[in-house]
């Protein structure tokens, strides 16, 4: 057997499958003789299911919530919800509330994962969330805890929710954002708290997370040990998985496998709902669909094979509602059988909020330097047929769009094309930018209002405001972009803007050179977003640390 040291998990699952062995490997050593019958009247101990890489939530609406683990074998899912107060204390009479569902089979052909879509569930609840597995035998495994709480009623603006004493308006909650995670070799450090930006995140107790892309760095090696510039030695925990850049299903797998060994990331998904968006790293960098790789480290160079499995085993990990993937009752058996499906979508937060999660790279056009004269795409006719039409229609004050590119930032793949939108001309739309400009029209033009971008992906952290008094394209209604990240990554920027849409930088904070390790936590950013009882937007950019760098309070448009 490989030797298992504490820096060292050979194919991120052997450590737990030893732990799983040792009742099996007590009872051989009291067991019978070689050669003689097994009627010892020893009863043989079974293994029991584990739940290597935690429990997680994702996509909680007023009235559902989608719910993830990990099972160290096969075996069924099964979840008990308990509606509790805020200290834990499970509620009864009227605001009793306890459903256990029977969920998916977890099977080798999704990695052991499984998910259960929870529904009709009360709004503005808080539930105590137990998950398990139980083996084909019907023997039950282990059990993890989490909480999480459902949104506000859309239907209300204040009132209580079920939760038995006096609450906040139904209408207020939290959320934190930010972007790429363990990216440029910095993995898990267990020297300095693994990453510890998830616990300053976590620390804020957000309702729920909104992961803006980068969720793993598939092309991105991680080795033991990196020597920093100031020459102290950063230590990583590795798997075989990390030690080069994912070409097969297993390796991609391995990688989301590998964040989850994270206690902090562990910690806080298991009471922070995720909303999940998936850029270019959860395949390889700057990837667009039809790329032909021109790089030695792959064996396979076709993108579309590379961005099949990436795309697998990101749909087989996040917690996301995405209907073909997702077990109710009544439906295939096997939860984990893989179906590409649509994954740009609308979370409804209550009265105060929607979230329009985007998808930016699978009708991604190929990387040039993005001067057409025509409209190329970012996000393809359909789904920007969509986010024009659910965000014209939205009742909620705020459309928080979450976007994993930015909009004004320059970001360049190689010397002269371009990798998100922005194409370093100042004047008029070309290129993706035209059909950007036209959701913004559109927007304009159908009166929507208090809509905030939100994204990561550059590796510092900026707040800008966009109008059409500075721009070059001037049919579109003033609005803001907040940019955070990297989480757990290396630093970069500032980069330069692009004035099409005439971007203010109103503030940035970069890391103190290219790639800088997140050691102190100074140049890594998260974003928060608090919404006040009178319906205020307080945006604030925040180190790992948890220090308060920016804050800015948007006041609705009535």
């Amino acid at each position: 057997m490989t030797e298992i040291s504490r820096r060292t998990i050979v194919k991120g699952s052997v450590l737990a499958a030893a732990l799983a062995a040792v009742p099996a490997a007590a009872n051989a050593a009291s067991g019978p003789v070689p050669g003689s019958p097994l009627r010892t009247g020893i009863p043989l101990v079974r293994n029991r299911l584990t739940l290597p890489s935690g429990i997680a939530t994702g996509d909680v609406t007023s009235d559902s919530a989608v719910l993830w683990s990990r099972s160290s074998a096969a075996g069924r899912m099964i979840a008990t919800l308990r509606a509790v107060d805020d200290g834990g204390t499970v509620l009864s009479g009227r605001g009793a509330f306890a459903r256990t569902l029977r969920g998916p089979r977890a099977t080798q052909g999704s990695d052991f994962t499984a998910k259960i879509h929870a529904g009709h569930l009360p709004a503005n609840t808080r539930f105590a969330l137990e998950i398990s597995f139980e083996d084909d035998g019907g023997a039950a495994g282990e059990t993890i805890t989490g909480t999480f709480r459902t949104a506000p009623d859309a239907g209300s603006t204040n009132g209580k929710g079920r939760s038995g004493g006096d609450l906040p308006p139904s209408s207020a909650q939290s959320f934190v954002w930010t972007g790429d995670t363990a990216g440029q070799g910095w993995g898990i450090n267990e020297e300095i708290g693994g990453m510890r930006g998830y616990r300053a995140m976590h620390s804020t107790r957000p309702d729920f997370f909104i992961h803006s892309g980068d969720t793993v760095y598939a092309d991105g090696p991680i080795a033991e040990s990196v020597v920093e510039k100031d020459g102290q030695v950063w230590r990583n925990l590795v798997t075989e998985e990390v030690s080069k850049v994912a070409e097969t299903l297993t390796e991609f797998r391995g990688r989301h496998r590998y964040n989850s060994l994270d206690t902090n990331i562990r910690a806080m998904l298991a009471d922070v709902p995720l909303i999940a968006n998936w850029d270019d790293h959860e395949t390889t960098n700057n990837w667009y669909p039809g790329e032909i790789l021109d790089d030695p480290r792959y064996t396979v160079r076709d993108v579309n094979t590379l961005a099949a499995r990436g795309r697998q085993a990101w749909q087989e990990n996040m917690p996301i509602a995405d209907g073909s993937a997702l077990w109710r009752p009544g439906t295939f058996d096997d939860g984990g059988q893989y179906q590409p499906a649509r994954i740009y979508r609308k979370i409804t937060r209550g009265p105060q909020l929607d979230v329009f999660c985007l998808d930016m790279r699978t009708f991604k056009s190929p990387n040039t330097d993005g001067k057409e004269p025509y409209a190329t795409s970012i996000l393809g006719q359909e789904q920007v047929d969509w986010l024009i039409r659910e965000v014209s229609s939205s009742k909620a004050t705020w459309k928080v769009i979450a976007a994993d590119l930015p909009l004004g930032i320059i970001v360049p793949d190689g010397a002269v094309n371009q990798e998100s939108l922005a194409n370093r001309e100042p004047g008029a739309p070309l290129g993706r930018e035209l059909e950007i400009a036209g959701v913004l029209s559109a927007f304009k033009r159908n009166r929507v209002r208090n809509v905030v971008w939100l994204t990561a992906d550059v590796h510092y952290c900026a707040a800008h405001h966009y109008s059409p008094e500075r721009a070059a394209f001037t049919d579109f209604d003033p609005f803001w972009e907040f940019v955070a990240g990297p989480i757990a990554a290396g630093s970069f920027g500032p980069n330069a803007m692009d004035g099409t849409f005439g971007p203010e930088v109103v503030f940035a904070k970069a890391g103190r050179f290219p790639g800088e390790s997140p050691r102190d936590g100074e140049n890594q950013f998260f974003g928060h977003v608090q919404l006040g009882e009178d319906g205020t937007f307080t945006a604030s950019l925040r180190n790992a640390n948890g220090a308060v760098v920016f804050s800015k309070v948007l006041t609705p448009e009535r």
